[in-house]
């Protein structure tokens, strides 16, 4: 797969107005809250062609060719002084719809808006997710920025169809061990997925992925999200189908996700040395760097069961139920409507969309749920594709 590298000193163009205005409104608004952050997505435009990508979701699958929206600096802006974003609270992430952060000729980009994020003074957590190479050079200037609480998340999902994914995962593989190597001021993750019964969870994919964990500082497992233009782009393709059906949420099998843990209890055994593993990007995150969960998913208590002691420790110590008459008042002033409800679990609210609800979630260090969208006992907030009963296995 030959990959566009920038001249020395080539910014990458911007995109007219005109064009802009072709994009799918969601594309085209460069900001975007998601649950693991606010999300910076000035670059529009990848050339590796996975077949499950989330570009799908926005119509420019077609578009290899990376381009800007805004300059780089007019991103920061727009980044810092969106209502949402809270200095050294609101987890951000950086070019993780679109385009792959590493390609030649996209990172010199995301240097430059790490470099000004911490020139601010800023500590936020900043979560970059790539699957391609990463050099010892990218490293050192990974390790340069002295405030930013920066995790580098290398997706390997192991599939070898080409079709489905054209990179070949051995390149991340040598990206995460280069990142794990040289991490001095930043953390790395393995971010193994997405997990596809009968694709890539045989005992060597499986075995492959145990050996990878112990080049990270944390592994996150997760599935496969399955809309209906990536179910499309299979059907026209004549892909495999993973799933008869399409979700919402990320499919995670039970039994697929059963099998991983009696892996990895192998290991707790001492038949096999594993990394710590973690359901939850957050999860992860946040133990690569000794902190508690900024999602709150310690609420979500079975969630913890994979959990080492030290972070349930930090987690149980942050974790605080807020009151129900402030989170009223902050979930009123956005727009909430209906009753508002803070139970042992979570915030729970009616008429709020993912961001606001993302906005008291990260706020409040504590789970906000949608009533009428619950988040059922062991599923974990997954598809219920998979899952023998409505609400996952009855609680013990």
């Amino acid at each position: 797969m030959t990959i566009p590298i920038a001249p020395p000193g080539r910014a990458l163009p911007i995109l007219s107005p005109d064009k802009i205005s072709a994009l799918t409104p969601a594309l085209a608004d460069v900001i975007e809250y998601r649950k693991s952050g606010l999300s910076l997505n000035w670059i529009v435009g990848c050339p590796l062609e996975c077949g499950y990508c989330v570009r799908h979701l926005f119509e420019n699958f077609e578009m290899k060719v990376p381009r800007r929206l805004m300059g780089d600096e007019e991103a920061v802006t727009a980044l810092v002084g969106h209502p949402y974003f809270r200095a050294h609270r609101t987890p951000i992430q950086l070019l993780n719809r679109a385009t792959d952060p590493m390609l030649p000729v996209v990172k010199p980009h995301l240097f430059n808006v790490l470099r000004r994020l911490d020139g601010q003074g800023l500590t936020n957590h900043v979560l970059i997710i790539t699957r391609w190479r990463v050099t010892p050079e990218d490293c050192g200037v990974l390790n340069s920025f002295q405030n930013l609480r920066l995790t580098v998340l290398v997706t390997h999902s192991g599939i070898d169809n080409e079709k489905i994914e054209p990179v070949d995962s051995a390149i991340a593989a040598a990206s995460l061990r280069t990142l794990f190597e040289h991490a001095e001021r930043y953390r790395t993750v393995l971010y193994w997925r997405p997990i596809v019964p009968g694709l890539n969870d045989s005992d060597e994919h499986v075995e492959r992925a145990r050996e990878l964990s112990l080049h990270a500082h944390a592994t996150v497992f997760t599935g496969l999200f399955f809309r209906d233009e990536i179910k499309a782009y299979y059907e026209s393709h004549g892909l495999p189908m993973p799933y008869e059906d399409t979700a919402r949420r990320k499919i995670m099998p039970e039994q697929a996700e059963q099998r991983i843990l009696d892996a990895y209890e192998l290991g707790a055994t001492g038949v096999q040395e594993w990394g710590k593993l973690f359901r939850k990007t957050s999860c992860g995150v946040a133990y690569a760097h000794g902190e508690a969960d900024y999602n709150g998913h310690y609420g979500i208590r079975e969630l913890c069961d994979i959990c080492p002691p030290e972070q349930m420790a930090r987690c149980r110590s942050a974790w605080a139920r807020p009151e129900l008459a402030e989170v009223t008042k902050q979930a009123r002033a956005i727009g909430a409507t209906g009753p508002v409800e803070v139970d042992e679990r979570a915030i729970i609210v009616e008429g709020l969309d993912e961001p606001p609800r993302y906005f008291l979630q990260h706020g409040f260090g504590y789970q906000c749920h949608d009533r009428a969208k619950p988040h059922h006992y062991r599923r974990h907030g997954r598809a219920p594709i998979g899952w023998q009963a409505e609400n996952g296995t009855t609680r013990a």
